[in-house]
């Protein structure tokens, strides 16, 4: 089975301290193989108040946090039973397993926030073939040359106009073949 990402629901304002105690939970159950990363989703918004301007963090969907996982019946029971938790988001209960959220819908929600579902080193390396999903670049396929692990920008080996061109892309704005 392969990692997917799955959204749990949790107590509205308790998103930060159950993304805590999963992972303490994860950590002490020896489950870090099977619960990769937890993500509360949230964006910067900036605040003019009293002519001063201030960014403050917003969750995007209270009451609710990303994690990626390797659904078997212990990851699901750890990440159920974490205090906060009230249920996983696409599963119709009495014990059923949830539906994964598409790599679609998780690059679109990761993306917002300057993350991606791709890890560099493990998931991508030099010489893979990836696609552009957006910027100035959409659509086209490429080689990764070689990737800026700190600013999270690959270079990569795009035909244009017939000539191979190496350019820098983000890594949030693209997906491997």
């Amino acid at each position: 089975m392969e990692k997917e990402w799955y959204v749990v629901n949790t107590y509205s304002g308790h998103e930060n301290k159950v993304k805590e105690k999963l992972e303490m939970r994860a950590n002490s159950m020896e489950m870090e193989d099977y619960i990769h990363r937890i993500v509360v989703p949230e964006q910067t918004e900036v605040e003019i108040k009293d002519g001063v301007k201030k960014e403050k963090q917003k969750k995007m969907f209270p009451g609710y946090i990303l994690v990626e996982m390797v659904m078997t019946d212990d990851a699901w029971f750890v990440v159920r039973n974490t205090p906060g938790v009230t249920g996983f988001i696409g599963s119709s209960g009495k014990g059923a397993k949830p539906f994964p959220l598409t790599p679609q819908e998780v690059d679109k929600i990761l993306g917002s926030m300057g993350m991606t579902r791709l890890e560099l080193g493990n998931e991508l390396n030099v010489d893979d073939s990836i696609k552009v999903i957006q910027g100035p670049f959409a659509n086209m396929y490429g080689k990764i040359k070689s990737f800026d692990f700190k600013n999270q920008i690959l270079e990569v080996k795009l035909d244009l106009f017939g000539q191979e061109t190496v350019v820098e892309i983000p890594l949030v704005d693209v997906a491997k073949v």
